[in-house]
């Protein structure tokens, strides 16, 4: 224990380091964000002793608000103010990401990943542009839920973990799920990770959990919870962002206003039925792309490329990195088809996207996930400042798109029976069994060079000599 204190020391001070810089940055106040207008009437009724008022006034995100509600008493102890309150209900938020990126960053340095790959994972978690936003506009809950996703499929995906570790996962998920609805998504991946005797326990735990932090809402009858949670399956047209699949279905019709009032010029009008299938088809696809999954990859454990040591021990469907892979693109295909879609949609999609960079075979710094930071802070403050709506639009589906169908093909290609095969076993000439996590790392120290492929002494079986 002490020793993996010592280890992480310099890495938990950086990470919180980040997140104070973060808050310090991004809530600096909250007039004209939607905590004013959603989050903080709830708050104040908490603060003065009113629960059951706290309740009825919580948003359709209430679930966020009830884990985060403890919080918002700590101010009182010192006498501080509403904007007290709105800083320290953010604190678990950010507090969340640290946590995810000290344990990724405890892993590269297991395996000796090299210091520019690990700064900047820890970047990427604790100091990202996207996360500035999210507190600017009043959604820390956002990072939350990013947070808790990524640590659900991690717990899932960790075999040497006892029983109880499906029941962590859970947790975890169970939490993000009363978060906010969208981790729905996350369910699939969790599941496909887990060995089949695991997952009721998984299930049962997250159901648990989410059921526990969302009951009070319902049972009071939160008016902006029930009807938020509504809307999030048949949400209406009104909010309809550049930054989707269906921008250019829209059209151009008289001058668009915000919520607030504010003109926004070269924005278009949303067709009625947009609006009405944008969630709905969220839903829909993330079950049908999981269930695919699932198709596809249920013989693998039990199948000839599977490494015996897996064999008939219960293992998960797919591996803990095509899990966070087919979370990633999930999330992703989120932010595409939803109409709201906004900056800090897309952190969800970022953290799942790092994560399954660091835990790949590869020695380089997660450039993906970084990549697409720089051009999600493109896409969401840099070009409404300079370019029309359509613009904007045009580039985000330049490279969101070419993106997913990239993740897509790496998840579901036709070429991934062969890529497991190389990276789960590998055979002595003398016959012994060896298994290696990361095969790339394993050949470069046993293969000798370009004339492998006749004398090696490593090799893969039924490989031929030619």
């Amino acid at each position: 224990m002490r020793r993996a204190v010592r280890e992480n020391a310099l890495c938990a001070f950086l990470a919180g380091t980040g997140c104070a810089t973060m808050a310090w940055l991004g809530l600096y106040g909250f007039a004209w964000n939607d905590y004013d207008t959603e989050a903080r009437p709830a708050f104040e009724a908490l603060v003065h002793g009113h629960p059951l008022e706290f309740l009825r006034l919580a948003p359709a995100y209430g679930g966020s608000l009830v884990e985060r509600a403890p919080f918002a008493l700590l101010p009182g102890l010192w006498g501080g103010g509403e904007l007290a309150v709105y800083q320290v209900v953010a604190l678990p938020c950010l507090l969340a990401s640290a946590v995810l990126g000290v344990c990724l960053v405890a892993r590269m340095r297991s395996e000796q990943r090299s210091t520019l790959a690990r700064a900047v994972a820890l970047g990427v978690c604790v100091a990202n542009p996207l996360t500035l936003r999210a507190l600017e506009l009043g959604h820390p809950e956002e990072v939350l839920g990013a947070s808790l996703c990524v640590a659900a499929v991690l717990l899932a995906g960790r075999p040497s973990l006892p029983r109880s570790g499906s029941v962590w996962a859970g947790v975890m998920l169970g939490l993000a799920v009363a978060n906010k609805e969208w981790a729905l998504l996350a369910l699939g991946p969790v599941l496909l990770v887990l060995p089949a005797g695991r997952r009721l326990s998984c299930l049962a735990a997250a159901g648990a959990v989410a059921a526990a932090v969302l009951a009070p809402l319902t049972l009071v009858g939160s008016s902006g919870f029930v009807t938020g949670t509504h809307a999030f399956a048949t949400a209406p047209s009104v909010i309809f962002q550049p930054w989707q699949l269906f921008w250019f279905l829209g059209h151009h019709g008289p001058l668009v206003h915000g919520l607030f009032g504010e003109a926004k010029p070269g924005y278009r009008t949303a067709p009625a039925w947009v609006g009405t299938v944008s969630h709905p088809l969220i839903i829909a696809t993330g079950l049908a792309l999981t269930v695919a999954l699932w198709l596809r990859r249920r013989r693998a454990p039990g199948s000839e490329l599977a490494p015996p040591s897996s064999r008939g021990l219960g293992a998960g469907i797919i591996s803990e990195r095509d899990a966070l892979l087919a979370l990633a693109l999930l999330l992703l295909l989120r932010c595409l088809l939803d109409t709201w879609d906004t900056a800090y949609y897309l952190l969800p999609f970022i953290f799942a996207l790092l994560a399954w960079e660091v835990r790949g075979p590869s020695r380089r710094p997660p450039l993906l996930a970084l990549a697409s930071t720089v051009l999600a802070w493109i896409s969401f403050q840099w070009l409404p400042l300079h370019v029309s709506a359509d613009t904007q639009a045009a580039f985000f589906l330049a490279w969101t798109l070419p993106l997913a169908a990239a993740l897509g093909l790496k998840l579901y290609g036709p070429d991934r029976s062969r890529t497991a095969k190389r990276s789960w076993i590998v055979w002595s000439a003398g016959g012994q069994e060896a298994t290696a996590g990361a095969l790339d790392r394993f050949v470069r120290s046993s293969w000798p060079g370009s004339a492998a492929g006749a004398s090696s002494s490593v090799r893969t079986p039924g490989r031929s000599d030619s």
